[in-house]
């Protein structure tokens, strides 16, 4: 068991995604700071990959320039203890399942577990092929967090009963991205998940306002944030750390 589980003792759990190496390892470390120092319960740390599937523009973009900066899973394995003296909150990867196979499942989860990564978020995994990499993760102690999205229906049950770490409730259908209006029924849907789990749930994808914040975050264990983070990164460089320590106090506020 990683300790995913600390970042939901402090009420509600606001949980902040940022692509590693946009616009490099340095702002990238000191971005994780301002966010975990100004309330981020937890860390989503997005390992860039060419064909991200799940993500919309926003963050499409920030993966294209890690890797024309150079980027590399290697160089990220490297700055994770670098990281790990500063940040003590739970961090998770967020990649695609092709990063981790053509790395190696089993010297990729391990080195997770080294490095203090609690987790790994692999949207493009379906659930009936989770087992190539759950038994792994399972012999380090690394969470293989689940996703359920509006399209789960009935499968939501059978994901929820065998999760791990968190749940990640996808909020609507599509790709991330900030979103003025969601219409999904949420309700039913976490519902569902706690009538057959006691992992807790966080919702995300279009999540940007701190309105959206305190809403969602009363239905489930917490709210998941990327697109908002990663705009403010596009916009202010290397000066972005500091707006986004405000922005994410403003979130954790409101929840």
């Amino acid at each position: 068991m990683s300790n995913i589980k600390n970042a939901f003792t402090n009420g509600k759990a606001f949980i902040a995604f940022i692509t590693c190496g946009d616009p490099d390892l340095e702002t990238t470390k000191e971005a994780v700071k301002a966010a975990a120092d100004n309330g981020a319960d937890l860390i989503e740390l997005g390992i860039p990959f060419s064909d991200p599937t799940a993500e919309g523009p926003v963050i499409q973009g920030a993966n294209l320039r890690a890797l024309q900066g150079g980027i590399t899973t290697d160089k990220i394995f490297d700055f994770v203890p670098d990281l790990r003296k500063d940040v003590t909150v739970p961090m998770v990867f967020m990649t695609y399942a092709n990063v981790v196979f053509s790395y190696g499942a089993e010297e990729f989860i391990e080195k997770c577990s080294e490095v203090g990564i609690d987790g790994i978020i692999l949207p493009d995994l379906p659930f009936e092929e989770k087992d190539e990499f759950n038994d792994v993760c399972v012999k380090y102690g690394v969470d293989l967090v689940s996703l359920i999205a509006p399209t789960s229906e009935n499968r939501i049950a059978m994901i929820a009963k065998e999760a791990s770490g968190f749940i990640y409730i996808v909020s609507s259908l599509g790709v991330t991205g900030t979103r003025s209006n969601i219409t999904t029924d949420l309700d039913s849907m976490v519902s569902l998940v706690r009538q057959n789990s006691d992992v807790p749930c966080a919702i995300g994808f279009g999540i940007s306002t701190p309105e959206q914040a305190a809403k969602f975050s009363a239905k489930a264990d917490g709210v998941i944030v990327g697109s908002a983070i990663i705009k403010l990164l596009e916009k202010h460089g290397k000066e972005a750390p500091k707006y986004i320590g405000e922005y994410v106090h403003s979130m954790k506020k409101a929840m």
